[in-house]
């Protein structure tokens, strides 16, 4: 069990301590300025605008509160807060003070911020602008890259940097070098010296590198960020005159070894280093007109329960290291379910639901870029249908309970329009598509089924679940699978699903998070950079780096 103090994901903008927001019709600002005493753990200052866990875990707070409250918002302004300095990006104290799985775990969370930036641009017409009013490194450049577009005041001395090779021995951990490749198309050599230049890019010459969309002299920027705000906005569907839906707290109780909220629940078994998920089904008439929706605002079940989902799997990843394998059950009516995805697929247009919609994409893809292992539990009182079925379909198994004799408490499962692309992975495959390597004739048997509840035996024939033991097997096969499982070594199971889970199309989100697992987790353990004399642990000691010259 951690000792370390819990990390808490939920705030509210009452509780900030580095972000500013404010809005102006179609455009919100949202200020960086960062409270340097205000960091999440002691033994460290935020100095120069950098930040920490607590920073992103406000942003990411921060941008779900103008997805929801604020529909009329159609661009984001990030920028800061501060004289002379946009962002310095992660601090490399608390990086030196952290263990390897905070820093990786910080990385993978500040990643998810990041690519939700784009992914919200993309789904909703959210667009972003950076505006960069000051020196912009490392972390600090990769949240601008994130953006849209960046526009870099032209005042002779704010630059954009990646420097961590050259400074820190380690790599930029949120995306930089692949965004600046995959994204911006700065050329390879430019790249090169780029990423490997500590004084970074400045003025025209980012300009021209693609390092920047466009420089203004500072007695223009603001007017420049403004007019480019609002051309961003122009080509946003999101709508001017819509009721935003307030973020209430969540109700939650947290115990020794549970979290249980109104729609699910987390029971941790500390001996067995596993924990059981359980996901309530919606009961009784929900809303399905988008005004009845909305009047439901944050009590409407997907949001809610997306919410929930999403706190619980964050909170889990942070503070329970040791539970290595997450068993996903579900519990209710699968008419129930089947009826919300009605309700989803008929108003995804409507501004709210497909904000709800993206975020069950990013809850569900949270799962998929978690470090545990997956197992889904089929078992009777289950309700693996539509929108539920992508919890078993994320999984790396599936167990269904098969009950031939008892047709009434059999388990079943049942395949929706939902799960054929509505929350694609990163890759932009449907769970589906990954499943079967989206080879037609596979996927043509499965939408053959769609709609009919499937027991185990009719399940495991179309490729649906892993297995389909009966009742006499049932308890044996899935506590050997689980004892197994306990068994093996954290490091190579995290690899390993890696690499199965993301067997389909590489794009630059796969490659952000492919490069984080492999390079950055490798090179976060090596003594060039973490040992005694390594570059993040005497950097600002006035030491000098001591490096094993050898390449691996």
């Amino acid at each position: 069990m951690t000792t370390a103090p819990r990390v808490d994901y939920q705030t509210d903008p009452s509780q900030y301590k580095h972000l500013k927001l404010t809005f102006d019709g179609p455009v919100a600002t949202l200020a960086v300025d960062i409270d340097e005493n205000a960091g999440l753990r002691p033994g460290y200052k935020l100095k120069l605008n950098s930040y920490d866990l607590g920073v992103d875990i406000e942003l990411n707070d921060a941008v779900n509160r103008i997805r929801f409250e604020h529909p009329e918002v159609r661009t984001v302004v990030v920028t800061s807060g501060k004289d002379k300095v946009f962002c310095s990006g992660a601090n490399i104290f608390m990086l030196g003070v952290s263990s390897h799985a905070w820093k990786v775990n910080f990385c993978k969370f500040t990643n998810e911020t990041r690519n939700g930036l784009e992914d919200s641009s993309q789904h909703s017409g959210l667009k972003f602008l950076a505006a960069v009013n000051g020196a912009c490194a490392g972390g600090g450049y990769e949240l601008a890259l994130a953006c849209d577009e960046i526009i870099l005041v032209d005042d002779r001395s704010s630059a954009v940097s990646l420097p961590e090779v050259p400074l820190l021995g380690v790599l930029p951990g949120t995306g930089g070098l692949t965004r600046v490749t995959d994204k911006r198309h700065v050329r390879h050599d430019l790249a090169d010296i780029f990423c490997t230049t500590t004084e970074g890019v400045r003025g025209q010459r980012a300009k021209d590198w693609r390092l920047v969309d466009e420089i203004a002299k500072p007695a223009v920027f603001a007017q420049t960020v403004r007019e480019r705000a609002l051309a961003l906005a122009a080509r946003s569907d999101r709508p001017a005159d819509g009721k935003g839906v307030p973020l209430t707290p969540l109700a939650r109780t947290l115990e020794a070894d549970a979290l249980r909220y109104a729609h699910v629940t987390v029971e941790i078994d500390r001996a067995g280093r596993k924990a059981t998920f359980t996901v309530k089904a919606p009961s009784g008439p929900q809303p399905q007109s988008p005004g009845a929706i909305a009047e439901a605002g944050a009590a409407w079940y997907p949001l809610q329960l997306a919410r929930e989902l999403e706190d619980a799997i964050l909170s889990m990843r942070t503070n329970e290291l040791d539970i290595g394998t997450w068993l996903i059950k579900t519990e209710g009516d699968a008419a129930g379910v089947l009826a919300m995805d009605a309700t989803l697929l008929a108003n995804k247009e409507h501004w709210l639901v497909r904000e709800t919609i993206g975020l069950l994409r990013r809850t569900f893809s949270r799962l998929d870029v978690s470090s545990r292992s997956l197992f889904a539990l089929i078992e009777p009182g289950s309700c693996f249908a539509g929108t539920f079925l992508e919890l078993a379909l994320a999984c790396d198994r599936s167990y269904h309970l098969a009950l031939p004799d008892d047709e009434a408490r059999a388990p079943k499962i049942t395949v929706a329009e939902t799960n054929f692309g509505l929350y694609p992975m990163v890759t932009g495959q449907s769970r589906l598509g990954r499943r079967f390597y989206d080879e037609q004739a596979a996927l043509d048997a499965v939408r053959a089924r769609a709609g009919q509840p499937l027991d185990a035996d009719a399940a495991f024939a179309v490729g649906l679940v892993t297995a389909n033991p009966d009742d006499i097997d049932w308890t044996d096969e899935v506590r050997i699978a689980l004892e197994e499982r306990a068994a093996m070594s954290p490091d190579a199971l995290t690899g390993m699903e890696a690499n199965l889970r993301f067997n389909g199309p590489e794009n630059m989100f796969t490659r952000i998070f492919g490069r984080l697992t492999a390079w950055q987790n490798w090179i976060f353990q090596r003594p060039n950079a973490v040992g005694e004399k390594g570059a993040l642990k005497v950097y600002g000691k006035g030491d000098k780096a001591a490096f094993d010259w050898n390449r691996v």
